[in-house]
């Protein structure tokens, strides 16, 4: 027992030397000397040696950003990281517990973009590729001995020495073999789709990375109502009589102006009901049926005197032609046309979609089904090009102004309000995202999605719930995964395409031995520049000219964090029997918002390399809140320090207090500095009955 918890006194029948406890315990001084004695000993190492390797339970340890000090939500973590490992030692399992490192990707290249007092892409190519990912790559080590401390400090049991770590070659070579693979599989393709885009950071994201707790915040923007001139259709029409009396326009509502310089469709409901509504001038104006009523006050200034005078079904106004609001892509082919969607609603707005399909999901598949190609008349930065030379150089959130403005002055704009709603963030930067038609690689999930769902069911979920709710239901909806980023510290794309598309070749790598067969070299680094170096001739091109040069893209990060099972192994090159029986996991935990991140991207890569769930049992714990009850954060301080409170109450108080609470059943948590001193009082309490 430590010294600073005991005293030795003889024991009267015996003489034996047994302890007394202090009247007062200083738990802090107990722990700091019982992990001395630990480090001493070996306690952990030979808790792991002492068991059989035929009896392991196995533990995936999910690996932290390796740009930032732990707070409370990864506290909460590692003592569930420990507590069950722990309990299965004591069972007599052996349970390696190897520590990861997650090293690329936007958050190490955001801090070095802030440090080095750079902003875009522009500013790290001028900066010097090389020199950014070399500070990004000592980066991201910097915190790793903070991390060791803190980890340490909560007294749990981890392998650092053997560590793992994303930017390893061996490591991201096993994630080339897993793009090789996926591409073998027909479940990798190219596509050009509309994505989330953090204009900050120049890159598409992905769905699942708008889904983060943090990602959806209220945000304020300008709502329009705006009418669109119907042209009058030709002789025999089912919606010829609409236009009898004159003018006829249909009313859209959107919260992006921005959008309506490239608009070039409209979207109805071909099942819902419109109403023809006339103004005193006589003019009309066609809205959905039900959202007349709701309208009405509103519009009374733009439509005065307006009364509803005929109703048609959707159908009939689809295939109607209407004069662009703008002139920059008036004679777009096969654009300016009504078109059924069955996505319109009527719960907001006029029923009535306007369709940009360069800024709109929907948008641009019903679009490009009519045949009208996509416009994207937005620059890496969310700035309007010369396409839109009225706007051109503007940020699109800035010009809504000039936009409405210009609108207004055409007569267009029928009602103009500040429509409050939650809105996509970017998870690293907090911008605003827009959403934009980009070119990038994707994993084809629809082939495997029935896969997913049914090893989701072998998998023990705790709480129940997350099985069929927040991870099944996201399952269901799973989309294809946009694995590519426009950015410089992360995993390359390991495809090289032709760069003559009169000779179009596309060649995929999954191993540093085919980089060698087909470039000569062994790559001693697959970060850029220098995997982008590798060039060879086209072989498919009798000209001799063209060459394959390597996609600039480089892989998200959650790709790399769901190969961790094999890639930390550096299979299939090595350890593949061991890998294969230690696959799936046991055992592995984080918080519920990994049902999009980590918990997912597992799923992914398990079911669709492997055909197997990734693990068997998976705690999803609820989410730590700050005192204010909003997510935690540096920036706004709203939590204790953890440093503080281990000085104060100790790990084992904090322990307690933070397993025992109902964030561990999916509820969420608020961390306040006394948050502890149950706990602690608890202690006490076995304490004194220690003492009788």
């Amino acid at each position: 027992m430590p010294n600073s918890l005991s005293s030795h006194k003889s024991n009267a029948a015996g003489g034996l030397p047994y302890p007394q406890v202090a009247d007062k315990a200083d738990f802090p001084q107990v722990e700091r000397e019982i992990l001395a004695f630990w480090a001493e000993d070996g306690t952990f190492e030979a808790s792991v040696k002492a068991r059989s390797t035929a009896k392991e339970y196995v533990f995936y340890d999910g690996p932290p950003f390796a740009n930032g000090l732990p707070h409370y939500g990864h506290l909460l973590t590692g003592f569930v990281k420990d507590a069950i490992p722990r309990y299965k030692t004591m069972r007599g399992w052996r349970v390696e517990r190897r520590f990861g490192w997650d090293c690329h990707g936007l958050p190490a290249e955001m801090e070095a973009v802030k440090e080095l007092g750079l902003s875009t892409r522009a500013d790290i190519e001028r900066f010097g590729v090389a020199d950014f990912n070399d500070y990004c790559r000592a980066a991201v080590l910097r915190y790793t001995s903070e991390w060791e401390r803190y980890v340490t400090r909560q007294a749990r049991w981890v392998d650092f020495v053997n560590d793992y770590k994303t930017m390893d070659l061996t490591y991201m070579e096993s994630v080339m073999w897993a793009i090789r693979r996926l591409y073998d599989e027909a479940l990798l393709y190219e596509g050009y789709k509309v994505l989330p885009y953090c204009w900050e950071c120049e890159t598409p994201l992905s769905a699942s990375e708008t889904r983060m707790d943090n990602s959806y915040r209220p945000r304020q923007d300008p709502a329009v109502t705006v009418a669109f001139e119907l042209v009058p259709p030709a002789p025999g029409h089912p919606a010829e009589s609409l236009f009898a009396a004159g003018r006829v326009r249909a009313l859209a509502w959107t919260t992006t102006p921005w959008t309506l310089p490239s608009n070039l469709a409209l979207a109805v409901g071909p099942d819902i009901s419109y109403a023809v509504v006339q103004g005193e001038d006589g003019e009309r104006y066609v809205l959905a049926a039900e959202r007349w009523p709701a309208l009405a006050g509103a519009l009374q200034a733009a439509v005065p005197g307006g009364q509803v005078v005929a109703t048609l079904p959707g159908a009939e106004l689809v295939g109607l032609a209407y004069r662009p609001l703008f002139p920059f892509f008036a004679g777009h082919p096969e654009a300016f046309v009504v078109l059924a969607g069955d996505f319109v609603a009527t719960d907001e707005g006029t029923g009535v979609v306007h369709m940009a399909p360069g800024f709109g999901e929907d948008d641009q598949q019903a679009c490009e089904q009519a045949g009208i190609a996509v416009v994207c008349p937005v620059d890496s930065r969310a700035r309007f090009t010369s396409e839109v030379g009225a706007y051109e150089g503007q940020q699109v959130f800035e010009a809504n102004r000039p936009i409405v403005a210009d609108l207004r002055k055409a007569g267009a704009l029928l009602l103009h309000e500040t429509y409050e709603h939650s809105y996509p963030h970017c998870w690293r930067t907090d911008t605003p995202l827009i959403y934009k038609a980009v070119s990038s690689w994707f994993v084809r999930v629809a082939p495997i999605k029935q896969t997913m769902l049914q090893r989701n069911q072998e998998i023990n979920w705790i709480p129940g719930h997350v099985r069929d709710g927040a991870f099944g239901k996201w399952l269901e909806g799973a989309r294809d995964w946009a694995i590519s980023r426009n950015r410089f510290w992360g995993s390359p794309i390991p495809v090289w395409k032709s760069d003559n598309p009169r000779y179009p070749r596309v060649d995929v790598y999954g191993s540093l031995a085919e980089l060698e067969a087909d470039f000569g070299v062994r790559p001693p680094d697959l970060h850029r520049p220098a995997i982008d170096q590798l060039v060879r001739p086209n072989p498919d091109d009798p000209t001799g000219q063209s060459m394959m040069r390597r996609v600039e893209d480089v892989l998200d990060c959650w790709f790399e964090s769901g190969s961790m099972p094999f890639a930390q192994v550096h299979y299939p090159f090595e350890n593949s029997a061991w890998f294969e029986d230690h696959f799936p996991a046991d055992f592995i935990v984080e918080y519920v918002g990994q049902t999009r991140g980590w918990f997912y991207t597992l799923h992914v890569l398990g079911c669709a390399l492997f055909d197997k769930p990734p693990f068997q049992n998976c705690i999803a714990h609820g989410i730590v809140l700050g005192h204010d009850k909003l997510k935690l954060s540096k920036r706004l301080r709203n939590y204790p320090d953890p440093d503080e409170m281990f000085n104060v109450y100790g790990s084992d108080a904090m322990r307690w207090f933070l397993i025992s609470s109902p964030v561990m059943r999916g509820g969420d948590l608020v961390v306040e500095r006394r948050g502890a001193q149950p706990a602690l009082e608890r202690l006490e309490v076995l304490l004194d009955v220690r003492k009788r």
